[in-house]
This record gives structure tokens, C-alpha cells and sequence, in this order.
């Protein structure tokens, strides 16, 4: 996260916990028409399971996480205080969301949690001729993470991390598309029925 981002995120953490949710992180996107603060709220770890508790996952295959009606209280609660503390200069616009099945990496915490996981990242300053990879996260030592991409490892230092995003197994969750030539087949086998007969002019 930016240094302004962090900021704002410090501030709103506590008010988000008293709510019962987790304050995953913050996006602070200025712009020259106001800047765009987008909220990632989620069920902290360990209580991220369906309304029943025994932890499955809903009926479409993907967990459980929050609802709009969180996401509507977290809205409320956060714009007055955003109004009274006016952290942000200028106009801007809150937005409040869950974190998704591409889930964004703000910590190192999240890291560890997610270790195993593919993810996308973008790098703050260059580092071995990239600024993208997208890679497995296979070790957290100290303030490094360590990715597998392409078979080969790549270790770049937190703190050099821009954006991070979690890459959906889609065919894990039932959702990756049909490759061609899956799915209902179409052949075009000779046949033995004759041709429809052409209708003769009449004469």
C-alpha cells in the first residue's frame, strides 16, 4: 500500500473491527476529478464459513465471505468518520468491497497465509530486467517472499512489492472455461440418405 493508503487504513482499521470484520486493506486512487478509496473488507480468519459454521462452502462452490449488508455498515460507519477525521483532501469516492476469489495481498501476514497459492505481482523498482511476474508463493523469510515462476525461484523483498493478487484455480472451483473442441461435438459424417430432391419447375 502507499504511504497515504496506510495511513487511512490505520484509521479506519479499528472502526471496521468494531463491526466484527477485517480490515484487509486499502486502495488510495488519486485522480485529477477525486481520488477512488477502495475498502477490502473480509470475516476474520477462522470465522470465514457459511451461516451454519461447520465451514463448507456455499452452493455455487466458493466460500463464504462478506455480505453486501457488511459491506452497506462499513460504508456508513466509515464515511462519518472519514467525514470528522478528513484525512483526504479534496473529493473522493469510497467504495466498499469484498476481497473476491483474486484476493489482494497487503501484508506479509497475507503471505504466509496464502503460501502455495499462484499470485500476481507487480514490483515497485525493476528487478532481473521485470516488473511483473506471476509465480507460486513458496517461502516468507524474514521481510522476502520467494516465488516459483516458470520452475526457476524469484526473491524480491516486500517492501518492493507494489500490487499483489491471488490467481484463481478456475478449474478447481468448476469454473474454467471449455477448451476447444470440449463440450457437444459437431461432426460432419458422410451419410447414406439421399439429397432432399429439388423441387422441379413447374411446367
Amino acid at each position: 500500500m502507499t504511504d497515504k493508503a496506510t495511513q487511512i487504513a490505520t484509521l479506519l482499521a479499528p472502526t471496521v473491527q468494531s463491526l466484527g470484520l477485517e480490515l484487509l486493506g486499502i486502495e488510495y486512487l488519486p485522480a485529477p476529478g477525486g481520488a477512488v478509496v477502495r475498502l477490502y473488507i473480509d470475516k476474520p480468519e477462522g470465522e470465514q464459513a457459511d451461516a451454519t459454521g461447520d465451514g463448507e462452502v456455499a452452493g455455487d462452490g466458493l466460500p463464504v465471505s462478506v455480505s453486501i449488508e457488511d459491506c452497506e455498515a462499513v460504508s456508513r460507519e466509515v464515511s462519518a468518520q472519514l467525514d470528522v477525521e478528513d484525512p483526504i483532501s479534496g473529493n473522493y469516492t469510497l467504495e466498499v468491497s469484498s476481497p473476491g476469489i483474486d484476493r489482494p495481498l497487503f501484508t506479509l501476514a497475507h503471505f504466509r497465509r496464502f503460501a502455495g497459492e499462484t499470485a500476481k505481482v507487480a514490483l515497485k523498482l525493476p528487478q532481473e530486467g521485470r516488473r511483473r511476474l506471476t509465480g507460486t508463493i513458496a517461502t516468507i523469510d524474514g521481510d522476502d517472499i520467494t516465488f516459483l515462476v516458470d520452475g526457476a525461484e524469484f526473491t524480491a523483498a516486500f517492501d518492493n512489492i507494489d500490487k499483489a493478487r491471488l490467481v484463481p484455480d478456475w478449474a478447481a472451483l468448476g469454473l474454467a472455461p471449455e477448451k476447444p473442441g470440449q463440450g457437444k461435438k459437431q461432426t460432419n459424417k458422410p451419410t447414406n440418405k439421399p439429397a432432399a430432391d429439388k423441387p422441379t419447375p413447374a411446367e
